[in-house]
């Protein structure tokens, strides 16, 4: 996926391609927050409980658990 320029409207909308919307499941009228980081402005889709279902099941963070155990 190549990177694309969008224009602005007068209303300071824009237009999210087809090609990123689809990668990104993103649907209408679906939330999103914008940060910014590190100078960029960027577009984090806020999911529902259901969407978050399972999202760590790969990920192993015992790790991480143990060390806020022990820091407490």
């Amino acid at each position: 996926m190549q990177t694309q320029a969008l224009t602005i409207s007068p209303k300071y909308q824009v237009v999210i391609p087809q090609e990123v919307r689809e990668k990104f499941g993103l649907l209408p009228g679906q939330l999103v927050r914008w940060i910014i980081h590190d100078g960029m402005l960027v577009l984090v889709p806020v999911l529902s409980i259901d969407d978050l279902r399972g999202y760590l099941k790969d990920h192993d963070i015992r790790l991480i658990r143990d060390k806020e155990k022990f820091e407490a």
